[in-house]
């Protein structure tokens, strides 16, 4: 089923922004929660996408970190693994 509502796309664009994924990421967590919650028209939808950005953004806020950046120091290696390589 294809959601092809400007503003449902917005909502996914701007969630995935915030937790730098792609939108279809973003599209996946929302259709994942409604089908945990059971909704299936739009407009429950549109609620899931808006409350999971405002939960993205709220947690950016509180964290103080951008996910992007929370991601990135995650990802750095440290000195005693830079070179460690499980398998060529």
């Amino acid at each position: 089923m294809a959601l092809e509502d400007h503003d449902y796309l917005k909502i996914c664009a701007q969630l995935a922004s915030c937790l730098s994924i792609s939108i279809a990421s973003a599209r996946r967590q929302v259709d994942l929660a409604a089908a945990k919650q059971g909704i299936r028209d739009l407009l429950g939808r549109k609620a899931i996408a808006e409350s999971l950005l405002q939960k993205a953004i709220a947690r950016e806020k509180n964290d103080g970190i951008a996910s992007a950046a929370q991601f990135d120091e995650l990802l750095a290696a440290l000195a005693h693994e830079e070179n460690f390589m499980v398998e060529d």
